[in-house]
């Protein structure tokens, strides 16, 4: 698989052919327009939407009609979605799991909060277990450190977790570790920190937290690609 990073919470993953798009925002976030990152380079067959707060959702209705991508999210994100005239929309909740194209998308519980842009409700926030021929993953979307994570590995052994780290809103780089031994995974890629204020890190003892209990943090260059 290979992982693409742009910025924030927003990456894409290609596994077998086909493009999985999550979190789409970049038109926002300062980071990105340095590395003249925009709307317009996210590619996509399928978008991911985690939960309905601006940095997640932002270019998700250019992305889809821009590329006809599913959009798979939850019920709510989906009706404010068909509101903004994007169709191609999967609905999925909490415990949920469905096989698409490319693998099995299981939902599973990210404790935070969820509105839409406009202020409207935006359902329960969520986290994605994701198995395909080429590898799994966990991208736990934004969430706080949950007990709930030790049931990942009853249902898959995944090869890598996607989690936030930027702490203030999610969880921050002790907790990441912590919920890397639940989810049964020694490599984690790090995204929701340092585009704002509230979630700048310390990088290097980030790093060195994880590097102590044998743990792989890769907090990834903004626009760089590597395999997975």
């Amino acid at each position: 698989m290979k992982f693409t990073y742009y910025g924030h919470a927003c990456f894409a993953i290609e596994t077998n052919g086909t493009t999985l798009l999550f979190d789409p925002f970049v038109t926002y976030n300062e980071l990105a327009k340095a590395k003249n990152i925009h709307a317009e380079d996210l590619k996509a067959d399928y978008i991911f939407i985690s939960h309905g707060h601006y940095d997640h959702i932002a270019d998700a209705v250019f992305v889809a009609k821009h590329s006809n991508a599913m959009v798979i999210c939850s019920w709510e994100i989906m009706n404010w979605l068909l509101e903004q005239g994007v169709t191609n929309v999967h609905p999925m909740n909490t415990g949920g799991k469905h096989n698409f194209s490319f693998g099995t998308v299981k939902c599973v519980v990210a404790h935070h909060s969820s509105s839409m842009p406009d202020g409207s409700y935006g359902g329960n926030p969520l986290g994605f277990v994701v198995t395909t021929a080429d590898g799994n993953f966990y991208y736990a979307g934004d969430t706080a450190l949950t007990l709930d994570m030790q049931l990942i590995p009853r249902w898959t052994t995944i090869d890598f977790a996607v989690l936030p780290i930027g702490d203030n809103f999610t969880m921050g780089p002790e907790d990441a570790a912590m919920a890397a031994g639940m989810v049964q995974t020694e490599k984690v890629i790090g995204v929701h920190f340092d585009t704002f204020p509230y979630i700048v890190i310390d990088k290097h003892a980030a790093e060195k937290l994880f590097a102590d209990k044998q743990l792989e943090l890769i907090l990834p260059e903004i626009g760089s690609s590597f395999d997975v």
